[in-house]
């Protein structure tokens, strides 16, 4: 079936086909240029007098899974300008098609561009080897590096934040340019006259848009000490988060003495909770006496003999055991529970397949001892108990504290009104960061020195001082669009780039790469 195909119709335009010949693995197609005359490079005087002709090979793109190659004829002209330095030039084909000193045409080199943009070295190489076209993972590399092209648009808005060539050991500055939401530039490390340096060679940049860190600010103040300084909201609101849990952790004294002190309202209970709350109770007064008599040293049978309870009990009781709101009996599991702990852990809830995994430890008891542990187990974390003396940690009093009360259980909400009641203090806090996450989202500027004056006084003082001695870099935050968020953005950005090459980049190549063609 005829398609009408012709051959010349893989010749890039501006060359003239003059005859094909077959390889085993390539077609060879013999071209010229269309142009009678060519100028001369160095006094650009148009000359038709030709000295010489010699042969180029040049790559051209693949066609139908076979390689291509120009056999491009090249002619030598003659420059007849008596005052020209250059007496015989070669003709130029053009930057588009055939570019000067290039074993590939300008198509084929756009295509090895981009594939070591997408791909790097080695990927690149095998993807390109694949797709017919001659091409080293060296070479790629080399393409990628020459052919970058530095933003020359002038820079107004920027971001600035640092990344990490390798974690607390060394880093490196990435700049945005925020309004056209492009890489400028990476810096090789954070250091503040680096930074300084590279701002002072752009006085026209009126915003810089950084984190809170003391470095890059210190730099935008003296390299533009006219430029907007933004704070990142990000940054602000996770600070003040970090604030609120440090005053929670300095404060966890007085939490544990309230916690410790508190009386649990049987109204809040639920069923099971009440069941263990009120044998709890129960127990108490049994334990109080046992123990009294084991401080006075009563021995252990004189006790017995006085109280009328189990020598076992007596002697648990009396060695700080048994006091727990919710009790668990003794048996023969009591050897193996670090090994049930360790399983139960790692995720295997079942209560025959543990049984089964305590056998090949030996274990001599039957199923039903191993189920009910399970059953025990499985209802003390669903039953949301608290154990009067047991205390959370900082981190979840605090995830407690900012969290809607409507998501909590009914526990979780007595510990708060607990601390709360306990700890003011505490609760003015986190009321203060809850009206500084709102100044924030709400874009309140107004409402941001009566909040810092307020917040002097309060355990958050520490931050409020840092938000006073940053003021106008965090107002400008609550005013104006810019903020890090395209920065951190491109940092991500940059860490696939840089894991993609396994880290061996160097600071060129990996700058090559993000802020590829123009």
């Amino acid at each position: 079936m005829r398609t009408g195909f012709q051959i010349s119709s893989l010749v890039p335009s501006g060359l003239v086909f003059d005859g094909v010949s077959d390889s085993m693995d390539s077609l060879i197609l013999s071209v010229r240029s269309e142009a009678a005359e060519a100028r001369c490079p160095l006094c650009a005087t148009a000359s038709s007098r030709i000295h010489s002709r010699y042969i180029r090979h040049v790559a051209d793109l693949p066609s139908a899974g076979r390689k291509v190659r120009l056999r491009l004829l090249t002619r030598r002209f003659t420059c007849e300008v008596p005052h020209c330095h250059r007496r015989i030039f070669a003709e130029r084909f053009g930057e588009d098609i055939v570019p000067l000193r290039r074993r590939r045409t300008a198509r084929l080199e756009y295509i090895v561009h981009h594939l070591g943009l997408a791909l790097g070295g080695r990927p690149a190489a095998s993807f390109a080897k694949r797709l017919m076209l001659p091409v080293s993972n060296d070479t790629l590399l080399r393409v990628v590096r020459r052919r970058t092209a530095m933003p020359t648009d002038p820079l107004l808005v920027v971001g600035i934040d640092d990344w990490a060539f390798r974690r607390n050991h060394r880093y490196g500055t990435i700049v945005c340019d925020l309004e056209r939401r492009r890489i400028v530039t990476l810096l090789p490390d954070r250091e503040t006259a680096t930074v300084r340096a590279w701002l002072s060679r752009h006085p026209a940049i009126n915003i810089v848009s950084r984190d809170r860190g003391g470095g890059y600010g210190e730099a935008a103040a003296k390299a533009l000490p006219n430029a907007i300084q933004v704070a990142d909201r990000w940054h602000l609101m996770e600070n003040a988060s970090a604030a609120f849990l440090d005053a929670v952790r300095r404060s966890m004294n007085r939490i544990r003495t309230a916690i410790g002190a508190t009386t649990i309202d049987p109204e809040l209970l639920t069923c099971a909770e009440k069941l263990r709350y009120q044998g709890y109770l129960r127990r108490q007064d049994s334990h109080a006496v046992i123990t009294a008599l084991a401080s006075d040293g009563v021995s252990l049978k004189e006790i017995v003999r006085r109280t009328g309870h189990s020598r076992n009990l007596v002697r648990q009781i009396s060695r700080d055991g048994g006091t727990d709101m919710f009790r668990t009996r003794q048996s023969t599991l009591d050897g193996h529970l670090p090994f049930l702990d360790a399983q139960w852990s790692g995720g295997c809830r079942n209560g025959a397949e543990l049984w089964r995994r305590l056998k090949g430890q030996g274990f001599k008891g039957s199923l039903r001892v191993v189920a009910e542990w399970t059953t025990r187990r499985r209802r003390a974390e669903t039953i949301s108990h608290q154990q009067l003396q047991k205390v959370p940690a900082a981190r979840t009093i605090a995830q407690l504290m900012t969290t809607k009360r409507d998501n909590l259980t009914r526990a979780e909400t007595v510990t708060l009104a607990v601390i709360e009641q306990n700890v003011p203090m505490l609760a003015d806090a986190q009321a203060l960061v809850g009206r500084f996450h709102a100044m924030i989202r709400r874009k309140a500027e107004i409402e941001l020195e009566p909040w810092i004056e307020e917040s002097k006084r309060s355990l958050i003082a520490s931050f409020a001082n840092g938000i006073a001695n940053d003021k106008g870099a965090v107002h400008a935050a609550i005013t104006q669009p810019w903020s890090n968020g395209q920065v951190e953005a491109q940092i991500t950005k940059l860490k696939l780039v840089k894991r993609q090459m396994y880290g061996r980049a160097k600071l060129d190549l990996l700058q090559a790469r993000l802020i590829g063609a123009p």
